[in-house]
This record gives C-alpha cells, structure tokens and sequence, in this order.
C-alpha cells in the first residue's frame, strides 16, 4: 500500500505533461492559422483597394468591412485589426515567408515588428526574437529601447547586415555585431550623480539579473574581481562572462570616466591571459567590453579597436528625454553610414 501514492504521482505527472505539451502544440497550431488568416484577409483588402484607384476608396472599404465584421464576428475584427491585417500582406507579399514565421513567432509578435518600417531593422528583431525566443512584452521593451540602434551592425555597410542576418537565419551563426551595444542602458542601478568604480561594480552585482537582461540573453555570469597573475603581479579582471552561442568568455572592465588610450594595453594583457590559461578546446578567443562613461570615437577609429576582440561601450545610469535619446543615436548611425559611403 506504501507504494500506490508514489505511482500515482508519477501517472498523474507524466499525463499532466502530455496534456501540457498536446495543449502547446494546440496553441501553436491555432497561432499558424490564425496569422494565415490574417494574411489572406490583408491581401484580399489590399487586392480589392488596388482594384479601385480611389484615394479615399481604401478608408470606405475598411470601414464598412469592419462595420460588418463586427456584426457577425464581434469586436475583434475592428478597423484597427483589418489595418494590421493589410500592413501584415504589404510586409509581407510572399505567402511562403509567412508559412515560415507563423509556427515561429504568435500574432502579437507579427504586429509589433510589422510596424516597422526600416526593413533591415525589421529582419533584425524578427530573427533576434526567433534565435532568443523573446515574449511579447521583452521584444516590446527591445523596440522600445532601441536595441537595433544600438548594437554594432546597425553602422554595419547594408550587404554586411544582410548578409549576417542571413547567417543568423539560415545557419544559426551568430556575429559577435549582434550582441554587443552601445550605450548599455545601467539606469536601474539607481546610483547617485557621485560613484565610484567600486560602487558601479557592487551596484551590478545587487542587479545581476537586470544587468544580464541587458547585456542579452545568452551571457552567464563566472565571476567578479577575477584575480589572473603574471610574472608575479596580481591584477584582476572586474566581471567575467561566458557567451554561449558565442562560445567565448567575456571580460567586461568597468570605467567611471572617458574612455582613455591605456584601456586597450591592459585589455589586450586580459584577453592574451585569459585566451593562454582559461580558454578551453571548443571556444573560440576571449572578447573584451570596456564600459566608461564616455568615449571619443576617434581615439577608437584610430587605435583600430574594430579590428580587435575589444569592444568600448558607454553607459548611461540616467537616462536622457527618449527624443534626446533616439536623436542621438539616429544620429551615430547616420554618421556611420556615411563614413561607409565617402570610403
């Protein structure tokens, strides 16, 4: 008699897990024909406003189509929604690309990144969100924070962007332009106008969740102050992380001022360690982030550290007015841009 409990619960928990698991595949399965739906809806829309040249023509249509939705199928077929129906079959004309993302990504997912215009801009959150499997919400708070903007390959020449996303897509090769950023948004260290460099570490630490969130998904935290020794000196590497999909360790050094030119020897000391002792058969050579406060883009361009493994960043514990925000870093990459262009 001792044992019938024991067995029941194991029954009862391998057929929650079919349940479950049925219950997903469910879920997917409806999302799949559901956003198929929506995409015929668009393009029938779209077909039937092309037909008539009008200019007010398209506004009638939807309007009335909506009115009569609404009757028969209730508030979820509003004006709003055959709007996104039609923008979703203007994204995306060829029908096998939307067989491909519907068991990929829900609808809600389809709606944030249809409302993107940039197209190479769109590409990157799609396969970001596919590769790390955002939520809603996160892919949401990534827009919103402007990710694309900030990682590398967004001042990357148009083929090279193309060309890693594809990589991204296709292979699941992973360019290290992908992960890292600049600025690093810290504004949830809730640190002071005055700080020192002990404080910023030790504020990282109390927020390690939120820090990794914002480095990305994929980053695991080994160690802090790791001490490394040579020729009989002691020096110590501030933060230490592995990638894993990059298959590397990171070592991130923590800066409360500008960027200076001594920053790159000490790195560079770090990463030959590390890439020596540390690295393991498998891995690829150690990458460096150097976060200060600020930077001279041209002390970077001309110690070449775009053809290193060190990346400089900068981070911002105060966020600025978002229209300030996003002139700035429209801004940086149009000024990458058309660097590329004059080159």
């Amino acid at each position: 008699m001792k044992n019938i409990t024991p067995n029941k619960s194991q029954l009862y928990y391998e057929i929650k897990n079919l349940i479950e698991n049925s219950k997903q595949k469910v879920a997917v399965s409806v999302n799949a024909e559901i956003t198929l739906l929506y995409w015929h809806v668009g393009k029938k829309i779209k077909e039937e406003i092309l037909r008539n040249k009008r200019a007010d023509y398209g506004k009638h249509i939807v309007e009335s189509l909506a009115s009569q939705l609404q009757t028969d199928y209730g508030r979820g077929w509003s004006k709003r929604q055959l709007h996104h129906c039609l923008r979703f079959a203007e994204v995306f004309p060829d029908v096998e690309i939307v067989h491909a993302l519907r068991t990929q990504l829900s609808w809600t997912h389809l709606r944030y990144v249809i409302a993107i215009d940039d197209e190479l801009k769109r590409s990157f959150y799609i396969e970001m969100c596919k590769q790390e499997k955002w939520s809603t919400r996160v892919l949401q708070e990534r827009i919103n924070s402007m990710l694309y903007e900030r990682t590398a390959i967004s001042k990357k020449p148009e083929e090279t962007i193309k060309r890693d996303l594809e990589l991204l897509k296709t292979e699941q090769k992973l360019n290290p332009d992908l992960v890292f950023r600049d600025p690093y948004f810290l504004d949830f260290l809730g640190l002071s106008d005055s700080y020192c460099e002990k404080d910023l570490e030790n504020a990282i630490l109390i927020e390690l969740q939120k820090f990794i969130i914002e480095l990305g998904n994929d980053f695991a935290f080994l160690a802090r102050q790791k001490r490394i020794t040579i020729d009989n000196r002691d020096y110590k590497i501030d933060l230490l992380f592995y990638h894993r999909r990059l298959k590397a360790l990171i070592a991130i050094d923590l800066k409360i001022g500008e960027f200076e030119a001594g920053y790159k020897g000490q790195m560079e000391l770090y990463l030959n360690y590390l890439n020596k002792y540390e690295t393991v058969e498998g891995e690829k050579s150690p990458i460096g982030l150097i976060l200060c406060a600020g930077k001279n883009s041209e002390h970077i361009e001309l110690m070449q550290l775009n053809k290193s493994n060190i990346r400089v960043a900068e981070y911002l514990t105060i966020l600025p007015p978002k229209k300030v925000l996003q002139e700035k870093l429209h801004r940086a990459v149009e000024i990458a841009h058309n660097k590329i262009k004059s080159e």
